[in-house]
């Protein structure tokens, strides 16, 4: 079987972006309608054991390790205000939901992947977003990240081409390069050629020497970035910790299992949920799946 982690938050904004450049002005709840639409696409193409992770709450515990972390300041108010709705009409499609409130969705999706990994039933854990934190994730070709607005499948050999390291190295990746989405700097003069060189060869922080004249790799200034990272080691080490994704998010929900996530149909609030959204025509392609 395959199990599909898809995160919510970011569908969200790709639907609600989308739907602006289709139409000058979407209804208001235009991106809530496209996500439910993209799912029942998704179960239709044949996903049997679906989950969506949400930001519930934008803020998370990483906030509370680095003052610049991402905030919900400058989201447009539309988008925010159908993350609940947005979970309410997917429970309704039967789709289990994880709310994020201490964690984020991304944790939520990392969690999923590692009990589905743990299931010898499972043959691929898609993870249904292009975030490249989600890219630590990937195992070989069992657990790998589906970009489905590019229809694109990245597994671990795919990983190691687009940032230059294994998957377990990108922490620390983004750690010296920083992530500007989440709002941690990295290094200063670090940048992908310089940590994807080093990294390839040293894999994580604590390894790569202080000293640049025993790096056996050849980079550019060098002795500049090693006298960097010796400098500010700490903060490298605090950015590798928000970039790492969390495993255990029980202090949030119980994921479940994958017998949990298998698609058995919607419930009979799905109706009249639809006719509010003014997306009644989405039942029969409702109805349509459990034929």
């Amino acid at each position: 079987m395959k199990v599909h982690l898809v995160d919510g938050t970011y569908e969200l904004f790709r639907q609600h972006f989308g739907a602006v450049h289709r139409r000058g002005t979407p209804s208001p709840f235009a991106a809530t309608v496209g996500v439910v639409t993209s799912t029942i696409a998704l179960l239709s193409q044949g996903a049997t054991h679906v989950a969506v992770a949400t930001d519930h709450e934008i803020e998370s515990f990483r906030n509370d390790l680095w003052s610049g972390y991402k905030t919900g300041e400058g989201l447009p108010d539309e988008i925010l205000h159908q993350i609940p709705l947005l979970e309410e009409v997917l429970r309704a499609l039967g789709v289990p939901v994880w709310p994020m409130c201490r964690f984020e969705a991304d944790d939520a999706m990392a969690a999923g992947a590692s009990r589905a990994f743990q299931d010898d039933r499972v043959d691929q854990v898609l993870l249904v977003s292009p975030d490249k934190d989600l890219a630590q994730c990937v195992v070989g070709d069992r657990v790998v990240q589906y970009d489905r607005r590019n229809d694109l499948t990245v597994d671990a050999t795919g990983v190691v081409e687009k940032f230059g390291v294994e998957p377990a190295s990108i922490p620390d990746y983004l750690a010296l390069v920083g992530d500007t989405a989440d709002g941690f700097p990295g290094l200063p003069g670090w940048g992908a050629k310089s940590a994807a060189a080093v990294l390839s060869r040293f894999g994580h922080l604590e390894a790569i020497p202080h000293d640049a004249t025993v790096w056996d790799v050849t980079v550019r200034g060098a002795a500049k970035l090693a006298s960097t990272l010796a400098e500010n080691h700490e903060f490298a080490l605090l950015f590798r910790d928000l970039a790492t994704v969390r495993i255990d998010v029980s202090e949030d929900l119980d994921i479940g299992g994958v017998d949990d996530w298998l698609w058995t149909g919607p419930t009979p609030e799905i109706g009249g949920l639809l006719g509010d959204l003014d997306a009644a025509h989405l039942a029969d392609r409702i109805t349509a799946l459990r034929r």
